[in-house]
């Protein structure tokens, strides 16, 4: 059963999900709604034209803080230094990068312009961090994602240079070990992200975590100070 959200600031509960995920259809990218939606586990998914899709996948893809693995060519990489890593200097760059079609892919993005302004508005409040890369001045790679307590949300990746995008990951893994979050949420599996150590976890696990490690904090600050 797929749900239709009304104008009230609530969702089904997530365990109530289609076996593909889907849980609900309708409602809007409020700021509200979707720090509600995400404490819940549940995030917007869908493509241009279509209406506000809301999912919650059972079981959930995450990535354990200490499970990342950094292959030897990648670890060279960062020891190399030759990128240049900031946080939420140029956010919007990096959703609108994300954004764009991938090379040598049919498929359209699901970044669609609604999704851009509500996270944007989202990173306004502190609550949306982007991890950026960049080589000669150039941005070339990066994440975006949503922090809530001690869970970050993952959202999206690009990389215009090899090992761009895995450097960012390596770099935000860094930090939130530094803060003591929990897990990183990478909502659907992925080949690309299991190499990196991701992992499936049953849904009712994911959720008593968020409970136990998710709080929406009225005022939140965003992270273009952070050093190396």
């Amino acid at each position: 059963m797929i749900f239709a959200l009304s104008d009230e600031m609530i969702f089904p509960p997530p365990q109530l999900a289609r076996e593909d995920g889907l849980l609900a259809i309708g409602g809007d990218l409020s700021e509200k709604r979707l720090l509600l939606a995400y404490s819940m586990g549940i995030f917007p998914w869908y493509s241009e034209g279509d209406p506000i899709l809301w999912w919650s996948p059972d079981p959930r893809f995450i990535l354990e803080l200490d499970d990342l693995y950094i292959s030897k060519r990648l670890a060279r990489t960062i020891k190399q230094g030759i990128f240049d890593i900031t946080c939420d200097t140029v956010f919007a760059d990096v959703i609108q990068s994300c954004s764009k079609k991938r090379p040598g892919k049919e498929e359209g993005t699901w970044v669609v312009p609604e999704m851009v302004d509500a996270y944007c508005r989202l990173h306004e409040q502190g609550f949306a961090h982007s991890i950026e890369c960049w080589q000669e001045g150039k941005l070339v790679g990066g994440l975006y994602g949503i922090a809530l307590g001690k869970v970050f949300f993952g959202e999206s990746m690009f990389s215009q240079a090899a090992n761009a995008s895995k450097v960012a990951l390596a770099y935000l893994v860094k930090l939130l070990r530094k803060w003591d979050f929990n897990l990183i949420d990478c909502q659907v599996k992925s080949g690309h992200l299991v190499r990196l150590g991701a992992k499936e976890i049953p849904g009712r696990e994911f959720r008593q975590r968020l409970q136990q490690y998710v709080t929406i904090d009225q005022k939140q600050s965003k992270w273009e100070n952070v050093l190396r």
